[in-house]
């Protein structure tokens, strides 16, 4: 017999669990957490509240697997010291952008003149000669030429990494594919279609410039946002494997949220990215991503490979530093995990989850597991 809605709520902690009234997407996407869509992450809300309730103020934070950065950035304007570590190079590209320190006036000239070329430029009608198979594929010929121009732009300049998580954000939204599902495309929609997003007929995007022009601004703004509001905490990200990685320490805590078990593949979600920034692929050592299945032997790969992580982590933190993991155990892996990673479980909170746009809405629930070393 299913739990009732009383029970079940009695469960929550209910100062971890927002209504849409409460935390409004703006909020949860607020200044340069929305630099780029990343599926997966969770919210900065979360995080501020794990670090007030667990770390010591001013103490040194580590999360092995650092995503978007949401715990970095989080760790910066709450006054801590951070290092985030991803396996994925374009992740480690994005985070760094969100964390870093710029000097913004020089920052706006540079998106200013990027900004300028990209609204000057004129396409004549000729698809672009160096265009890869799957830029040829992927994009109208148009949208092709202009993302390709402006890739060309980012040579010699002194923004050139916060120009790449431009041109990776229009070049996501400028595929050929519907306007309802830019998160799972799975072929070039080349054709007219019904838009579930707009409830008519839609084309498919031929032009790329206006995402170009669009995204130059709102990055400047998101990151000017987030100067106002940081401290003078710094953060560092380690690209690499957190499983073998030399992490430094000592950390105060941990505050993560390890990838799911054959839910997404990220390396894949951002191929764009990839190909247009010719970033290296490491998606074999991708904790559960889905090319790997749900057997019996792929999720005992996922749960050596995330204890592993954890206790690397464990070996890196001070004595009775907590560790806070953000999961939806539904298979009941954690138990082993933990133990396997030299952690013992102190507490267990639980949470209410809205999906609240996109294909993939709907609720669900997820743990905070806060453990610490055996």
């Amino acid at each position: 017999m299913a739990a009732t809605q009383e029970a079940l709520y009695g469960r929550l902690d209910l100062a971890l669990s927002w209504s849409e009234a409460e935390l409004p997407e703006r909020e949860r996407t607020k200044h340069v957490h929305r630099l780029h869509p990343y599926l997966g992450k969770f919210v900065p809300q979360l995080v501020e509240e794990l670090l007030r309730r667990y770390v010591e103020p001013g103490g040194r934070v580590l999360d092995p697997f650092a995503g978007s950065g949401t715990t970095l950035v989080q760790c910066l304007e709450s006054g801590y010291d951070a290092v985030g570590v991803d396996v994925a190079p374009f992740n480690c590209l994005l985070v760094r952008v969100k964390t870093a320190a710029y000097d913004l006036d020089a920052l706006r000239r540079d998106l200013d003149a990027a900004r300028g070329r990209a609204a000057e430029f004129e396409w004549g009608d000729d698809p672009p000669a160096d265009a890869s198979e799957f830029v040829r594929e992927w994009y109208a010929p148009r949208a092709a030429a202009e993302l390709l121009d402006f890739r060309a732009s980012l040579e010699g300049s002194s923004s050139t990494e916060v120009l790449r998580v431009v041109l990776a954000r229009a070049a996501r939204s400028a595929r050929r594919t519907t306007h309802f599902d830019l998160d799972f495309p799975r072929t070039p929609q080349l054709e007219p279609y019904l838009c579930r997003k707009h409830r008519r007929v839609c084309r498919p995007v031929e032009e790329a410039q206006r995402f170009l022009l669009r995204y130059t601004r709102d990055t400047l703004a998101r990151i000017e946002e987030f100067a106002r509001v940081r401290t003078g905490a710094s953060a560092t990200v380690l690209a690499g494997d957190a499983r073998r990685l030399e992490l430094g320490g000592p950390f105060a805590g941990v505050v993560t949220s390890p990838p799911y078990p054959g839910l997404i593949d990220y390396h894949e979600q951002h191929r764009y990215a990839y190909e247009l920034l010719g970033l290296p692929r490491h998606g074999a050592d991708e904790l559960g991503r889905p090319a790997n299945g749900l057997g019996r032997a792929a999720i005992a790969a996922y749960v050596d490979g995330v204890s592993r992580v954890l206790a690397n982590a464990r070996r890196a933190l001070e004595a009775r530093a907590p560790v806070c993991i953000v999961v939806n155990d539904r298979r009941g892996l954690y138990p082993e995990i933990l133990r396997r990673a030299g952690l013992t479980l102190e507490d267990r909170l639980e949470r209410h989850v809205n999906r609240r746009t996109g294909l993939r809405s709907g609720e669900y629930f997820e743990s905070v597991l806060v453990c610490r070393a055996v």
